[in-house]
């Protein structure tokens, strides 16, 4: 899972750049097309039978859904704004899976949940800080993207357990988000150069490999347990917007995330508990 949150932050540096030449959708389209691509070839190289429909392809699709929802809202949240504070509002995830799990998972909620994602959300605030006068409203997409991340890490676990392999859950993945983003992304679409071709690649490559590394994290430990690690995405995303951009969060920008990660942390950490004592 650490892997994983050190490969993801490299991405969204390649739609950062590719933002600036093209729409924010064939970016997120490219992601989905290279992604697919290259596990076509992966899998044809292992003999596998890469055409195959999945088991349960209804869930596989509204799982890739919930992904290429996240993917779009999030590329459309850093393409004005800094990926460290967009990544801030998208750690509301866990917060959001404390809300549905209930209804979804039939897990648990109680009031000391509920105080904890009152407080996440006032660390949302302080993060948005709607009443100055730089607040973005673009940035309101990464929250977006925080409740579909949620319902795609929700998703991942039903189906860790469901017989398929994980390059092939990747691949539907992959599969239904360029079914759904093609038809979108044709009104906009520019002819890449081939240095915009490459980074595109190389973008789709990363995705594949960051995402097939949480897919297999999945497999051995719960999504409770595997929370955590994704406040190490913070770290890499925010070294790599240093050195690249030259950005470092504000004050307002790291208490807020301090806020919503401690709530965050809480919820998982209470969870874990409970499982233990059940079992």
């Amino acid at each position: 899972m650490l892997a994983a949150m050190v490969l993801v932050p490299i991405l969204d540096i390649f739609a950062k750049l590719l933002s600036e030449d093209y729409s924010v959708i064939q970016v997120t389209w490219a992601r989905f097309l290279f992604h697919a691509l290259g596990l076509i070839l992966l899998l044809s190289i292992m003999g596998r039978r890469w055409w195959k429909l999945p088991k349960k392809p209804w869930q596989q699709f509204w799982r890739s859904m919930a992904l290429t929802f996240t993917t779009l809202a999030f590329f459309l949240a850093i393409a004005d704004n800094p990926i460290p504070t967009a990544l801030a509002l998208l750690f509301v995830s866990p917060l959001v899976v404390a809300l549905i799990a209930p209804i979804w998972l039939g897990e648990s909620f109680d009031m000391r949940r509920m105080v904890a994602v009152v407080i996440g959300f006032i660390g949302v605030l302080v993060v948005l800080q709607p009443n100055s006068a730089t607040f973005q409203p673009s940035l309101l997409w990464a929250l977006v993207a925080g409740f579909g991340y949620a319902i795609y890490l929700m998703a991942t676990r039903k189906l860790s357990n469901g017989g398929e392999s994980s390059l092939s859950t990747l691949l539907h993945t992959a599969a239904g988000g360029l079914v759904v983003l093609t038809p979108l992304m044709i009104p906009s679409w520019t002819m890449p150069d081939a240095q915009g071709l490459a980074m595109m690649a190389a973008m789709g490559c990363f995705a594949a490999a960051g995402h097939f590394l949480i897919i297999k994290a999945c497999e051995y430990a719960s999504a409770s347990q595997l929370s955590p690690f994704n406040y190490f995405e913070i770290v890499s995303a925010t070294l790599l917007s240093y050195v690249l951009f030259d950005f470092w969060p504000d004050l307002m920008v790291w208490s807020g995330l301090v806020i919503i990660s401690v709530s965050g942390l809480y919820i998982t950490l209470r969870e874990i508990k409970e499982r233990k004592a059940k079992n």
